[in-house]
């Protein structure tokens, strides 16, 4: 199916990025190299924000800083230089939100610090839908997107996604603010999602979950998140989890199942589609051959057996489809009751643009949809 009208002017931006920071990225090797030149520094190039994309105000900038654990000028070059590009991205989901987006209902939120041992503590957000009585509901414990080294449960988008989902799936959502890449790289997500699974069981009672109907979702790097943490429970806790819902998810950091037609058919090069994959399991994994290791890469797990019940969106152009379909198969594979589903026409961000897509919408009511099991 053709890409849809609605991302013409995106695809356009987006391809642009991506060559000038492969561009960017020569450079700065070329300069490194030639003698001539040392001490010289070659701009780097910044992502381009769209046509008609409104600046930055005091206000937008102020938050932005406070998503930032340190002043850029406290930090070296490339600590300096990825605040910049988090404060970018947090105005930029900001603006999405705003302009192609739906803003999320009230809800009550509740705040908690949950120990990890031998890593950082992770804040984790329960989003509680509207009760009558004190029926306790099912819960599902959710990880954003963002590559391993941007987002977080504060952006804009996120946080009005999981209210959306909250209130009209009726579950408390419970939103893992997991550590950034590479200030703390792998293991540490995976052991802070599975000391947030811990917690969330114990902790039901308190928070008014019922612990017999818990289940996991994730979008993109969130979604590798969310299918190793069934994995870790299966080999270590076995808690009871009734469902896990993967958007477009990336579940081997190796490669080798991308499918690089999806982006062939958008005009951008193969090697442009790899050297973002090992631009991301670069930041995300200490060493190339954690790639291998089934808590990274889910899908190369020895056995996928006794792993809840799965439903997994895909978009058609993205190459993380090829994941999602060979995931999706490997399940069903190990008796697993699993299922893929591939929109067609539209890109990894879609569930972002409920605003303006109706294809994001409907991804909205199939992802609601898929958490209305854990009421059964």
């Amino acid at each position: 199916m053709p890409l849809d009208p609605f991302f013409a002017e995106r695809l356009r931006v987006h391809r642009k990025y991506m060559f000038d920071q492969a561009l960017s990225s020569a450079r700065a090797r070329l300069t490194a190299l030639w003698p001539f030149s040392r001490g010289t520094v070659l701009p780097a190039a910044a992502k381009p924000t769209g046509a008609g994309a409104p600046a930055k105000t005091a206000a937008e900038n102020s938050a932005a800083e406070k998503s930032a654990p340190e002043k850029p000028a406290a930090l070296g070059p490339r600590a300096q230089a990825r605040a910049r590009h988090r404060r970018a991205a947090l105005a930029w989901d900001r603006t999405e939100l705003s302009t192609v987006g739906t803003p999320g209902p009230e809800v009550r939120i509740t705040e908690h610090q949950v120990d990890v041992p031998g890593h950082p503590s992770v804040r984790v957000r329960i989003y509680h839908p509207p009760v009558v009585g004190d029926a306790p509901v099912p819960a599902v414990l959710a990880f954003f997107g963002g590559a391993f080294r941007i987002g977080g449960i504060d952006y804009p988008t996120t946080d009005a996604a999981y209210r959306r989902r909250c209130v009209d799936a009726h579950v408390a959502i419970a939103a893992v603010d997991y550590a950034l890449a590479p200030e703390h790289r792998y293991p540490v997500q995976i052991e802070q999602a599975a000391a947030a699974l811990d917690w969330l069981i114990a902790s039901a009672g308190g928070l008014g979950v019922d612990p017999s109907r818990i289940g996991v979702m994730g979008i993109s790097a969130g979604g590798s998140l969310a299918a190793a943490l069934t994995i870790v429970n299966r080999d270590r806790a076995n808690h009871p989890l009734g469902v896990q819902v993967l958007e477009v998810p990336v579940v081997d950091l190796t490669g080798a199942h991308l499918d690089l037609g999806a982006m062939r058919a958008l005009g951008i090069p193969r090697f442009l589609t790899m050297r973002e994959l090992r631009s991301v399991a670069r930041t995300y994994l200490e060493r190339p051959q954690d790639a291998r290791e089934p808590y990274a890469s889910p899908l190369r797990a020895s056995s996928h057996a006794g792993l809840p019940p799965a439903v997994i969106l895909t978009a058609e152009y993205d190459p993380l489809r090829g994941d999602g379909d060979a995931y999706g198969a490997a399940l069903r594979a190990a008796g697993v009751d699993a299922s893929v589903v591939r929109y067609m026409g539209v890109t990894h961000d879609t569930p972002i643009f409920t605003g303006v897509l109706p294809a994001a919408r409907r991804w909205h009511d199939d992802v609601v949809a898929a958490l209305h099991r854990l009421h059964a």
